[in-house]
């Protein structure tokens, strides 16, 4: 069985794992750490710490599907619900946060809350800072639609108005997560997308280490693209546009497979022309959930991957 890296945060990364975690033997996720909203935001601002949100989902989404993995991610997911300062606070965040006070280590942290889940795999930061996301965005402004300007935060990046043409990391060049580079240097396999293309995708090959572990190692690189545009962050992309900007801000990545789904192929020829020009193949497959077209079935990404990484 391959040992495979993916690459993200959110959504896109959790359904990845979700589906790497059926036939992968030795799986670890790489997580963003630049949210700075909800619960994460708040406990970030407080303490100072990670924010853990994008790790606890991926956290959630290695458990097992037996009834002590499916109660423990239930526990990780469950939000409180209250008048007071606890509300909306996930229970896994709490958990994350207290085992690195207790044991002054993100990574010891995260190990020992995988090993009370029964996680079928690890999860690891992708730097140890807590970093924030800048973009600059043409037409933030709608009054002023060709003038670009500066976006600060990950939320505030998602959810902007205007288009965004490029994301930077503060602090400028933070140090990767050793063990991260580790796993990307001894994988067979490593996985960028789906999610949040500037957000959650783009931010890894800003960290300069572990872009250069992507970049130098003999893992093969698998691409899998959005289904649909993420409103603010990527109108009007099509499937080509997700892999101009990807070249735009690491051109020294190989990419080896390319997977989209067999809906989202209005221009074929483009895409075929891009993919080509990166060196990279096309895997076409059915991977969106059946009834919602805009997001990955988890069972669906397992049989492609399985197929790609055969």
């Amino acid at each position: 069985m391959p040992s495979v890296v993916a690459l993200g945060g959110g959504h896109g990364l959790a359904v990845n794992l979700s589906a790497l975690r059926t036939f992968c033997t030795d799986l670890t996720a790489v997580v963003t750490v630049a949210d700075n909203g909800g619960s994460s935001g708040r406990l970030r601002r407080e303490l100072g710490v990670l924010p853990p949100g994008d790790l606890r989902q991926a956290l959630a989404a290695l458990c097992r599907d037996d009834e002590w993995g499916r109660t423990w991610a239930k526990v990780l997911q469950h939000r409180f619900q209250s008048p007071g300062e606890l509300h909306d606070h996930a229970v896994g965040n709490l958990l994350i946060v207290a085992l690195w006070e207790l044991l002054d280590g993100h990574v010891e942290g995260l190990d020992w809350v995988g090993r009370l889940l029964g996680a079928q795999g690890r999860v690891l930061p992708m730097s140890a800072l807590p970093l924030d996301i800048v973009a600059q965005v043409r037409g933030a402004d709608p009054t002023k639609p060709d003038m670009v300007t500066s976006v600060r935060g990950q939320v505030e990046v998602a959810t902007t108005e205007g288009m965004v043409e490029s994301v930077e990391l503060v602090p400028g060049s933070p140090p990767g997560c050793p063990e991260a580079l580790t796993a990307v240097e001894w994988a067979d396999w490593v996985v960028l997308g789906p999610g949040s293309w500037y957000t959650s995708v783009l931010p890894h090959l800003l960290v300069p280490d572990l872009r250069e572990a992507l970049t130098k190692t003999a893992a093969r690189c698998c691409v899998t693209l959005n289904l649909a545009p993420q409103v603010g962050e990527t109108d009007g992309f099509s499937p080509s546009t997700y892999l101009e900007v990807l070249a735009v801000h690491a051109p020294d990545l190989r990419i080896d497979v390319v997977l989209v789904d067999s809906g989202d192929v209005v221009d074929m020829p483009m895409l075929e022309e891009t993919v080509n020009g990166l060196g990279a193949q096309l895997f076409i497959a059915d991977i969106a959930t059946d009834g919602d077209p805009a997001r990955h079935d988890a069972d669906k990404l397992a049989a492609a991957y399985a197929e790609i990484m055969r």
